[in-house]
């Protein structure tokens, strides 16, 4: 199998080969590697690309399997990790020229667990500067091309790890999600991207941008694939407080049972106002799709969803504003404009306001558990508005105008203030060929309905096989 076919493999397909000893981890991982030197100069999904390593790993691995030592279905798989997630030994610059030096002596968890999991890292991906920000734009390292159209945001601030995996660049990667930072760039480059629960995966070792508010989660390009990286990652851990210590269900055997007789709640108010045509013309005919499943739609009310917005804000800033003070007393001038503006708002959110938003959080959260009460999953879209151009700073849709940043972040800001689990996967695709991203949300410590109800979907999905053309 030539090298560019083998960088199309899903994870599990891979996965399998490699099991068989039909695949070598080394040759697997050469692949990748030489489609990166081939095309990243242009994607710019890579901080830092770990060749020896990333070859001395396969190697391991290869005679691990061989010697019958197989760790399980990630064994020999190379997978990338966005660069806020600390590398023992390996630069994590969070996509900042602050840090552009930074060698952490320690692993996050998340990169301990897949190491242990036997999965090859390949690099370091490109990020929004300190994950603050859903476009992707990136003035210190480049920003990530969208595959699906070079001159189009590839979503942030997991856009290194959404690019990297739409285009063949590593076969899955981490993402972090704190306004829909996993989610908006799975939905704008055409791939899976899920948000677990608040507390499903550890955080320790991950750089913050808001603690209350940030989830880190897998991007694929099937469902599968999610389900086998969130087997590796989910689980308490003491490293982090805030992990839960509910049981981990196998998520592969959980997710394939039939989804006949499932319930799936439509909520319209917020998240279906004021789409582009083509994104509502797509979930529409998604939730249609479900329906010749045997899944049952219904209509669901969150009549208090519109303060996610104002709550979100005023706990993002003040809790950033919190983390990066020292930088800013002493390095502000080495932040992009953009987020430094942004951070620097948090100096004017009162303590009552911030805690007002966390009272608030606490009703919208009661009101989602409420409307999931009645139904197993509700459905919504990923962002309102397909991947705008790099230089677009507003966009107009049914005759409002507005900041690109609201649009994209309008639909899935809401689910991290009230932390439930969300699975972004691709619908369709919009009259200029550009993915539209379809929005589950679960119970707390359900992903298992999730995966099950996306494996599904995805079986009848029109971007079923789809990829972006090399020509776009």
């Amino acid at each position: 199998m030539a090298a560019d076919e083998l960088t199309l493999l899903s994870i599990a397909e891979a996965g399998e080969r490699l099991r068989r000893r039909t695949l070598s981890p080394v040759e697997l991982t050469r692949a990748y590697l030489t489609r990166i030197r081939a095309e990243d100069a242009a994607a710019r999904c890579y901080i830092t690309v770990l060749q020896e390593q990333a070859l001395a790993s396969a190697a391991t691995a290869e005679r691990e399997i061989a010697s019958g030592r197989y760790r399980g279905p990630l064994h020999g798989i190379p997978i990338a990790l966005k660069d806020l997630v600390m590398t023992r030994g390996i630069r994590t610059t969070c996509g900042s020229r602050i840090l552009k030096d930074w060698v952490p002596d320690a692993d996050a968890t998340v990169a301990a667990r897949l190491a242990e999991a036997g999965a090859i890292l390949l690099g370091k991906l490109n990020m929004h500067e300190f994950a603050y920000g859903p476009t992707g734009v990136n003035p210190h390292y480049g920003t990530p091309a969208n595959p699906w159209g070079r001159d189009r945001m590839p979503g942030g601030s997991s856009s290194g790890s959404g690019a990297a995996v739409a285009t063949g660049l590593c076969a899955g990667a981490l993402g972090t999600d704190t306004g829909g930072s996993v989610r908006i760039p799975a939905s704008l480059c055409g791939i899976v991207g899920l948000k677990p629960t608040y507390g499903r995966v550890s955080r320790a070792g991950v750089v913050p941008l808001a603690w209350s508010l940030d989830h880190i989660g897998p991007m694929t390009r099937t469902v599968t694939d999610t389900a086998l990286l969130l087997q590796a990652l989910a689980g308490h851990d003491p490293a982090d407080p805030s992990t839960a210590a509910a049981a981990v269900p196998d998520y592969r055997r959980a997710s394939d049972p039939d989804p006949r007789g499932l319930r799936v709640g439509v909520v319209r108010e917020v998240f279906f106002e004021r789409l582009h045509p083509d994104v509502r013309n797509a979930v529409e005919a998604a939730a249609r799709s479900l329906e010749g499943l045997g899944i049952r739609t219904e209509e669901i009310r969150l009549p208090r969803i519109h303060h996610a917005g104002p709550a979100t804000f005023a706990i993002i800033t003040a809790e950033s504003m919190a983390y990066h003070e020292p930088y800013l007393k002493t390095r502000a001038s080495e932040y992009g404009a953009d987020v430094r503006a942004r951070l620097l708002t948090g100096q004017f959110v009162l303590a009552t306001q911030y805690l007002k938003a966390q009272r608030a959080r606490q009703v919208l959260r009661a009101e989602v558990d409420g409307a999931l009460r009645a139904v197993d999953a509700l459905l919504l879209p990923t962002t309102p508005i397909p991947a705008p151009r790099t230089d677009e700073r507003e966009a107009t849709v049914d005759g409002v105008r507005e900041d690109v940043r609201a649009w994209l972040t309008r639909c899935t800001r809401p689910i991290n203030l009230t932390g439930h689990p969300a699975l972004s996967l691709p619908c369709g695709l919009t009259a200029d060929g550009l993915p539209v991203g379809l929005q589950l949300v679960g119970r707390h410590f359900d992903e298992a309905t999730l995966l099950r109800l996306g494996r599904a979907y995805e079986a009848v999905s029109p971007l079923r096989d789809r990829r972006p053309s090399p020509a776009t």
